[in-house]
């Protein structure tokens, strides 16, 4: 399942579980069978982490641990330390949604995706970004009832409370019920006699936030940052908030392209330092400029590899990359000496023949 050898160690199977569960997390992909393939994934890391359990499968495959309660399997397993920075929703949200039933009473609010670029030098060495944006929330007068504060909304006297509106009628023998939304509370259940003053009756209103937000150190591109409790609130009175993902991108950048934990960047070089060799001084994330020797009779479109000086990958010590592709800089004039030049090396090079 992880795709680890049979011997394979502890930091062998958590580096594969990273890898695949950073792929599958519903968090970050939404595509249809994700969810299903996070939870296999998942459960074969908790199997394979633990010693016990792993002896268990070993012994006897999968019927060894078969008999594992989502409690049993999955406890003692420190997801965050795996996942550092990025919040993923495992412990108790995202298991119970998988394995147990839902939590009785309201339902949750809609969760908010935002986006946020940050620099490279953020990706480089992690740190705080500041987040600012608006969302509705509970209206703090009302308490999110929509009544005027030291009064309630009462239960709809048309429907009793059940927001619909049901209209049977009988024909030839047989009963027919049409079910529409109770007009009068337009299926809420209840009726505001007095409405709040500040949210006219709606249970929210509109507030600016700032969140501080910690960058983990080599953050992927698209990667979702969850922060609990900051998304849409709950249509319905005690219902807890969504939460809010934060998809982090980087800025662009114009002196590179970032690929995965590689940069890139490009730099001309004229006829002469290709034939000849140069040296050249390309800027890096460090702050430092490194100089790079382009050897004698480098061609179009060589790269050049500056070893760690890309940035790092998430979760692990080693930096990628920065690799310099050299573009051939033709001149589209030329001075009357310097075509006299040029026709001598021409008449050399076809002597050569």
């Amino acid at each position: 399942m992880l795709g680890v050898a049979r011997d394979a160690d502890g930091k062998a199977i958590k580096d594969a579980f990273r890898k695949l569960a950073l792929q599958y997390h519903p968090d970050r992909n939404k595509e249809p069978g994700a969810e299903e393939r996070f939870k296999e994934i998942a459960a074969a890391y908790a199997v394979l982490s633990d010693p016990k359990k792993r002896a268990e499968y070993d012994a006897h495959g999968f019927a060894g641990v078969a008999d594992f309660s989502p409690q049993d399997l999955f406890a003692g397993i420190n997801f965050d330390d795996v996942f550092g920075g990025l919040n993923f929703d495992f412990g108790g949200g995202l298991f119970d949604t998988f394995f147990r039933r839902r939590a009785s009473g309201p339902p949750r609010g809609h969760n908010i995706e935002i986006g946020l670029e940050v620099p490279l030098e953020r990706v480089l060495m992690g740190g705080e970004e500041k987040l600012r944006f608006e969302r509705p929330a509970s209206c703090p007068t009302c308490h999110g009832s929509g009544a005027k504060l030291g009064t309630a909304p009462r239960q709809c006297d048309k429907c009793g409370g059940s927001g619909r509106e049901v209209r049977s009628q009988r024909q030839k023998g047989v009963t027919l019920q049409q079910i529409s939304t109770c007009p009068a509370c337009n299926g809420q259940g209840s009726v505001i006699d007095q409405r709040c003053a500040e949210c006219k009756g709606s249970g929210r209103v509109v507030r600016e936030e700032t969140l501080t937000l910690k960058i983990p150190v080599g953050v992927e591109e698209g990667s979702a940052l969850r922060v609990a409790g900051h998304g849409m609130p709950s249509e319905h009175a005690g219902g807890v908030p969504g939460d809010l993902f934060v998809i982090v991108r980087s800025t662009a950048d114009p002196r590179f392209e970032r690929v995965g934990s590689e940069l890139w960047r490009t730099e001309g070089i004229g006829v002469a330092d290709a034939v000849l060799g140069t040296a050249l001084k390309v800027p890096t994330l460090d702050g430092d400029p490194v100089t790079v020797t382009v050897p004698p009779g480098t061609q179009p479109d060589t790269v050049l590899r500056l070893r760690g000086k890309g940035l790092p990958d998430f979760g692990a010590r080693r930096r990628g990359d920065l690799l310099v592709r050299l573009r051939m800089h033709v001149p589209e004039r030329t001075s009357p000496e310097e075509r006299k030049l040029y026709e001598r090396l021409r008449a050399l090079a076809e002597n050569k023949r």
